[in-house]
């Protein structure tokens, strides 16, 4: 589903961020990635989600190299990828309902396609009673769940996840864990970002640990 091959990022300001990184996920796993900040987990998942480019190696996301890429290709793939955000990226004008439906009014859905899905994803994370307050009137860990919500309505075949719980309580962690663990079982990939090492030795699953810029343990 997603392999790296020598991959490295280089900065002009601040040198290396990514060097020599190799690793293979496979489809429907679960992987945590982890490292001191500034290790280089957030180029690793901007490289993913294609907000940059490696300067060597080759990234292939589900059978196609998005190494180089072009611009125009760019919102079609990202269709097939969710992403999760420590700060939730909501919009607090909108409403929870509308969060959501924003990646499908984006790829042109059509406009009955969106209720059943964005209400269907709603349902999942267990806030489809609140899909008209606003992201202020949520709790932290109801707004981190329209996150995810907003993440899965596309039915994406990777979901990453930087910090996802970096907020939240230690009930809500493992709550928010658990919602990944069901899209695991159907064959969804992930990858979570997190600092939290009591969080994923309780759970059992890759750790990919990064340690200035090189892939020290998998």
């Amino acid at each position: 589903m997603l392999k790296f091959e020598h991959v490295s990022k280089r900065y002009p300001d601040a040198g290396e961020a990514l060097s020599d990184v190799c690793f293979h996920l496979y489809r429907g796993e679960m992987a945590f990635l982890t490292g001191r900040s500034g290790a280089g987990k957030s180029t690793l998942l901007k490289l993913i989600a294609m907000m940059e480019q490696c300067n060597r190696g080759v990234i292939t996301l589900d059978n196609q190299n998005i190494s180089r890429i072009s611009d125009w290709r760019i919102p079609y793939i990202r269709r097939h990828l969710g992403l999760i955000f420590q700060d939730y990226k909501l919009l607090n004008d909108r409403t929870v309902f509308d969060n959501v439906a924003l990646p499908l009014i984006v790829s042109g859905v059509n406009h009955q396609e969106i209720s059943r899905r964005v209400r269907a994803a709603l349902d999942k994370v267990k806030l489809l009673s609140k899909e008209r307050k606003y992201p202020l009137a949520l709790s932290g860990g109801e707004q981190q769940r329209v996150g995810i919500a907003r993440a899965i309505v596309n039915k994406p075949k990777l979901i990453l996840a930087d910090e996802p719980t970096g907020n939240l309580d230690p009930d809500l962690s493992a709550e928010i864990m658990y919602m990944f663990e069901e899209f695991k079982q159907v064959g969804v990939t992930i990858l979570i970002a997190t600092h939290d090492i009591e969080l994923i030795n309780s759970l059992g699953h890759r750790v990919l640990t990064l340690h200035k810029g090189h892939l020290v343990a998998s």
